[in-house]
């Protein structure tokens, strides 16, 4: 191992972490509560949603990563990535309101459990399907 790829193992890190938590926040504001009052406040079902959110993030970024040779191309890839992510919960969010009368922010902001592992659920299944063209 040398220093070259050593620094560029750590721009690529830093990067990435960079852009991970720009994307968190954006996503964050999409959400009728602010996600790290409800999670200070000890709200589990935040915090899963909010687990499972950022895991799904981190495996599109890694995915992108492992698939780019350049860190803009890889940068871009999560960028594209995520709002298809946002589009495809978004759009599953209106059906099961649509169909189930199930509104997934209401639910998880008032603590079930349940509503936070589908909202949460929502973004893996999405980074598998997202991750899978890369």
């Amino acid at each position: 191992m040398d220093i070259q790829l050593l620094v560029s193992m750590t721009v690529w890190t830093v990067c990435g972490a960079v852009l991970l938590f720009v994307l968190m926040y954006v996503d964050s504001v999409f959400t009728r509560y602010h996600d790290l009052e409800e999670i200070k406040n000890g709200n589990m079902a935040v915090t899963t949603r909010f687990v499972l959110k950022l895991l799904a993030q981190a495996y599109i970024l890694s995915s992108s990563i492992s698939a780019s040779s350049r860190l803009s191309e890889a940068l871009i890839v999560s960028l594209i990535s995520f709002f298809l992510l946002l589009v495809l919960e978004r759009t599953v969010r209106v059906l099961l309101w649509k169909w189930g009368r199930m509104n997934l922010d209401h639910g998880t902001q008032q603590g079930k459990i349940g509503y936070g592992l589908v909202a949460g659920s929502l973004h893996i299944a999405g980074a598998l399907i997202i991750s899978s063209f890369l």
